[in-house]
């Protein structure tokens, strides 16, 4: 049975490339802005999976009602 090593990688990118990238964010936003920034950021995945689960004639439906007042 053939054993694949342990790689902790992301989009192609190795821990290296993704420590640097880290490093960059902290620099840029500075450390008071990175927590907001983060609990944003999961916020808008958090809206976008529900988004994608959503029918899609849910959109339609509410469109009509607006449409009825």
């Amino acid at each position: 049975m053939l054993e694949t090593p342990f790689v902790l990688a992301m989009f192609g990118l190795g821990t290296q490339e993704l420590l640097i990238f880290m490093v960059i964010v902290l620099i840029i936003f500075g450390s008071a802005r990175l927590p907001s920034l983060m609990r944003n950021l999961g916020r808008s995945a958090n809206e976008f999976k529900a988004g994608m689960r959503d029918p899609i004639g849910d959109s339609d439906d509410s469109e009509k009602e607006k449409g009825k007042e």
